[in-house]
């Protein structure tokens, strides 16, 4: 779905993304895909794989990514997670 020129998925739409060749996840309400960042990813590739397909805002933000990580994430950004979707505490003011 799309409205004002952003895309938007629902959780389901992106739990069909969850492998090593199609991988989507989303952080703080924002969908990305990462397919071509696995092999790049520091940490190595089994830690995304594990989150793909699922919101991995928590795993993100417990590592203590960078400022030039948050930045990289922006190549990766395909649309936002539908308001159906999003979490409780997230929705507040939409």
């Amino acid at each position: 779905m799309e409205k004002d020129g952003v895309t938007f998925y629902t959780l389901e739409e992106v739990k069909q993304h969850n492998t090593s060749t199609d991988s989507w996840l989303v952080i703080h309400d924002r969908v990305y895909d990462i397919s071509s960042f696995l092999e790049e990813h520091p940490g190595g590739e089994e830690v995304l794989l594990e989150q793909a397909g699922a919101d991995a805002t928590e795993s993100f933000e417990d590592v203590g990514h960078s400022l030039d990580a948050r930045e990289m994430l922006q190549q990766y950004l395909i649309g936002e997670l539908h308001m159906d979707d999003r979490r409780k505490e997230n929705k507040v003011g939409y």
